[in-house]
């Protein structure tokens, strides 16, 4: 196994082993600290272009299957791990971590000290760095680069802030989820159709939504609104995704398309950025960003305590002390707002629109690795499509739309 080390934008080096595939990349360095779930979160396109460092110290005990991604192929610019399995042990694996990174590509780094790297980021904040093994620590005439020639090459590298990337993990053309009844097999009739824009949208987020008898249409991101008109929604969804939502003007003028049209709207993690930016909020860049499955949000409804899924740099900057006039042009989409909030750092979780049929949540309701505490946020879509579309356009109460009932 080769040497590789680690260098951040800020100078810092971690030396440790090759692990997955040997070269050079860079991106943003990011940390999750879930205990489970390392498949479902290289899978993920919302980590396209970071590097991901996982806290967790045993990663790959469990290998890799054919079930759980969460797409066609590893996202992740690289990764980091302390202390990779030695071998798999689970009777669900088909190959090992290191195999399936070496296959696809991607440069990682083990036996390093996770945890001060961890705190170096939670007090410096994420920026920019790069893992180099094997020809990219060497020059072509065969003597060791130095860092401060690698720390150049991770500062060359292009940030987060103004990225806008969802149409590079997007698919390509439009694919339908059919819609299953309570035995698994399909509907004749659907409950509902739902038109879902893909901005790095993972497999089971249609899955969980077809599970409750809904039709998906998933469509690209450079879908228009005639795009999303001509499938015929009760509603339209928007995923998650990488990037910064300010770079995405698009998509921002898709929804404010489907907002104008009163059709019923539900978004998740960059989606509920997208919303806020719709309704004329701003959005900002955290200092380390919440990704794991730990996060404890509040349920501002009903005081509710849900323990979440996450994977944002972003967030919403919107009043948490009541509702307010949603600020694009002089409050055309009415009343808003804050529905739900995180309980460690007071980041907005959640906006309602009280005028609208539309919500959104910053965290993943459908948690293929869990917790599965928010589920019932598609229940709610599913109700507040069904309300809308028989009580020709009006909108529910949200105490009345399932919300906050586990």
């Amino acid at each position: 196994m080769s040497d590789a080390i680690l260098v951040l934008e800020d100078g810092r080096t971690f030396v440790g082993r090759a692990y997955g595939a040997t070269g050079r990349t860079v991106g943003e360095i990011v940390f999750n600290t879930g205990m489970t779930g390392y498949q479902e979160t290289l899978t993920d396109p919302s980590y396209h272009r970071q590097i991901v460092v996982m806290t967790a110290p045993h990663i790959g005990n469990t290998g890799v299957n054919d079930e759980d991604p969460e797409s066609t192929r590893i996202w992740v610019a690289g990764y980091v791990v302390r202390d990779p399995a030695r071998r798999s042990s689970s009777w669900r694996a088909r190959r090992s971590l290191d195999e399936d990174l070496v296959a696809q590509g991607v440069v990682g780094i083990s036996d390093v000290d996770t945890r001060a790297l961890t705190r170096h980021l939670r007090e410096r904040g994420v920026m920019r760095a790069g893992i180099f093994s094997g020809d990219a620590l060497v020059r072509p005439e065969g003597e060791r680069r130095p860092v401060d020639e690698l720390v150049d090459e991770v500062l060359a590298a292009p940030q987060m802030a103004g990225a806008d990337l969802a149409g590079e993990v997007s698919v390509a053309e439009p694919y339908v989820v059919p819609a299953l009844g309570p035995d698994g097999a399909p509907l004749a009739e659907p409950r509902a159709r739902v038109a879902a824009v893909d901005l790095g949208i993972k497999s089971m987020t249609p899955q969980r939504m077809a599970e409750r008898g809904i039709e998906v249409h998933v469509l690209p991101a450079t879908s228009a609104i005639e795009d999303v008109l001509a499938v015929g929604p009760d509603g339209v969804f928007f995923s998650n995704g990488p990037g910064d939502p300010s770079a995405a003007r698009h998509e921002i003028d898709v929804l404010r398309g489907v907002l104008d049209r009163r059709i019923p709207f539900f978004g998740i993690c960059y989606g509920n950025q997208l919303f806020g930016r719709a309704l004329g909020f701003g959005t900002y860049k955290l200092r380390y960003g919440h990704r794991g499955v730990n996060q404890p949000v509040v349920d501002r409804t009903t005081g509710k305590v849900e323990i979440t899924a996450h994977n944002h740099g972003f967030a919403v900057d919107a009043p948490l002390d009541a509702e307010t006039a949603a600020p694009f042009d002089g409050g055309r989409y009415g009343r808003v707002r804050v529905s739900h909030v995180d309980l460690n750092d007071d980041v907005v979780e959640g906006l309602e629109a009280l005028d609208l049929p539309a919500f959104s949540v910053q965290y993943h309701p459908e948690a293929a690795a869990g917790p599965h505490d928010a589920a019932y946020l598609f229940d709610r879509f599913l109700d507040l499509m069904t309300t809308h579309r028989d009580g020709a356009g009006s909108t529910p109460d949200a105490a009345t739309t399932g919300k906050g009932a586990a």
